[in-house]
This record gives C-alpha cells, sequence and structure tokens, in this order.
C-alpha cells in the first residue's frame, strides 16, 4: 500500500507544472527520486541551453568581400547599421546650408523673379546656329555654323521658378606645386594640406605634355586635386568665408571678371594664406617650412551664367571687386 501512496503523490507531482526553466527527465513511478542526481540535471540544462540561440548575443556579419550579385550571402545596404560601410550621421547640419534654405532661396527667388502676364507673346529669337547659303553648291549637306565671333555656345537661361534656383553643386581645390619637378616632397606636403582643408583624399594629376624650357617632362606628377561633393562642399566654403578670408590682409575680394560663363567662378590663396585654414594652423608645425603651397578653389554652381553665380556668392558673403563680366 505504501508503494503504491508513493506512486500515486509522484504522478501527481509530475502532472503540475515544473517551476524550472527546463524539463525534468522521464521518471517512471517505480524509479526513486534519489536517482536523478543533480549532475544529471545541470547535464540537462546545459545541453538544452546550447541548443537556444540568445537573441542578443547574436549578431550578423556582412561577408568581408563582394561576391557578386548571384551569391545567395548579399550584404546589406551601407544605410543598415550592420553594414560594414555604415558612416554614423550627420549628428549636425552646416549653417551655411540651412542659411541657404531658409534665408537666401527665397531672396534669390525674388530678385530674378521675372513675371509675365498671360498675354505675353515672346519676341522671335535669332537661331543660335547658322545656315549656309547657296552661293556655293558645296555648302550643301553642312552641318550648321556657330554663332559669329566664336564657335561656343552658352547655356540658356531658362525662367527662374522655385525648381532652378542657383545654388551649390560643388567645390574642386587644386594645387600645382612647382617644387615637385626637383623634390617630390612637396607634391606629398600639398596632398596632406589640400587633403587637410577639404576632408577628402586628394588625387595626383600628371603633365600631358614635356616643355623643356620649364622643365616639365610628359607623365610626371605636377599637382593635386581634390572634389568636393554634399555638405563637405558647404562647410569648406563657410569655412573659406567665415575664417580665411576675413583674415587676409588688405583683402580686396574675388575678381569680377573670374567665371568660365557656365556658372563656374574661381579664386585662389597664396601660400601664407593657405596656411590660415584652422586644419593647417592647428598643426602647422607639422608641415616643413616653406612647403605649404597655395591653391586654386573652382566653386561650382547650378547657374547657367556667371551673374546668377556671382549673385549666389554675393548673398554667401564673397566680396568681388573690379569689373564685373557676364
Amino acid at each position: 500500500m505504501a508503494s503504491k501512496r508513493f506512486a500515486a503523490s509522484l504522478l501527481r507531482s509530475r502532472a503540475r507544472p515544473s517551476p524550472l526553466p527546463f524539463s525534468l527527465p522521464a521518471v517512471s513511478p517505480l524509479t526513486p527520486i534519489r536517482s536523478i542526481s543533480k549532475s544529471a540535471l545541470a547535464r540537462r540544462k546545459a545541453r538544452e541551453q546550447k541548443s537556444q540561440i540568445i537573441t542578443a548575443g547574436y549578431q550578423y556579419r556582412p561577408p568581408r568581400y563582394y561576391l557578386g550579385p548571384l551569391n545567395p550571402v548579399q550584404p546589406p545596404p551601407p544605410s543598415s547599421p550592420s553594414s560594414r560601410e555604415f558612416i554614423p550621421g550627420p549628428f549636425t547640419s552646416e549653417r551655411l546650408h540651412d542659411h541657404y534654405h531658409n534665408t537666401l532661396a527665397p531672396d534669390l527667388l525674388t530678385l530674378t523673379y521675372d513675371h509675365l502676364p498671360h498675354d505675353y507673346t515672346p519676341k522671335p529669337k535669332h537661331p543660335r546656329l547658322r545656315p549656309w547659303d547657296d552661293s556655293s553648291p558645296y555648302y550643301k549637306n553642312r552641318p550648321l555654323r556657330g554663332p559669329r565671333g566664336g564657335d561656343t555656345l552658352r547655356l540658356l537661361t531658362p525662367p527662374r521658378t522655385f525648381t532652378n534656383i542657383p545654388q551649390l553643386t560643388g567645390i574642386t581645390v587644386h594645387s600645382m606645386v612647382k617644387g615637385a619637378l626637383l623634390d617630390p616632397d612637396y607634391l606629398a606636403v600639398a596632398g596632406m594640406a589640400v587633403q587637410a582643408i577639404t576632408g577628402v583624399r586628394s588625387r595626383v594629376c600628371y603633365s600631358k605634355t614635356h616643355i623643356a624650357p620649364w622643365g616639365l617632362r610628359q607623365h610626371k606628377p605636377v599637382a593635386v586635386k581634390a572634389s568636393i561633393r554634399g555638405m563637405q562642399a558647404w562647410r569648406f566654403l563657410a569655412s573659406c568665408i567665415d575664417v580665411v578670408m576675413p583674415r587676409i590682409k588688405d583683402y580686396k575680394g574675388v575678381k569680377g571678371s573670374t567665371g568660365d560663363g557656365s556658372g563656374n567662378l574661381m579664386f585662389g590663396f597664396a601660400p601664407e594664406e593657405m596656411a590660415l585654414f584652422p586644419e593647417i594652423e592647428v598643426n602647422y608645425d607639422m608641415y616643413p617650412p616653406k612647403m605649404i603651397p597655395g591653391c586654386h578653389v573652382t566653386v561650382h554652381t547650378s547657374a547657367t551664367n556667371d551673374r546668377d553665380a556671382r549673385l549666389l556668392l554675393t548673398s554667401f558673403g564673397v566680396p568681388f571687386y573690379g569689373r564685373l563680366v557676364d
């Protein structure tokens, strides 16, 4: 009778939910409880935990090398935090960029907007390309001629709307190093300086021709160049306007005749002026003396003529002097 009561109590205890995080081994009613040792329970618990994947401790890492679009294992997009190319940020916005979109863009639209009545009929314009006359049989089937005074066609300026307000698209910093013809260390210093002020890796430019009087040989490294886009371009231009230009002694500004006629304006800094950039000034002792080069800065805008591009830079705070050439 005692054994039957013991078996019934054991069955009732097995029917209750176990408070342990793992299941008990199958025990027959005739097997005593003492035969289930603590070591066996510990081994069973460890074995069950190994078969489970802990969510908090698992992290997917993409493959180190890209194996092609047909590989079943594809890396995540660069915007994913698990990607190897993920770059956190941006954590702040550029002051000049915000100032343009909040204040300058509406003002430029107001200054350059031409309101035309609904019944306005534009005057007929002469064709941009001139046809050939019939004075000679050799003129037949010839392509149209360019405009008088040159073969370069200027960009057309469409009517101003909120979709084509001039804005900054990019900046190119170029530095020609004459000392690199004799000493390659000059080119290394120029690359370090351009990379420091722009924040992007500079590229080496090679000579295309051979000029003996200048000591220039073909396919030799003579300059460095860096192209900036996006927020880095706004940051570099703000540094030039707010930090470098005000510190130049007797600075007149940018020459009014600069520009290529397509909305790209150029200006430059001498070697002593280039040392005024905060990125170079804070580590001025790192550069060899008298080896910091000057640079040319090309500001690329979405304007189609120099007048609109000059109006944009003037609103940023860039001064211009001399005769303004449109």
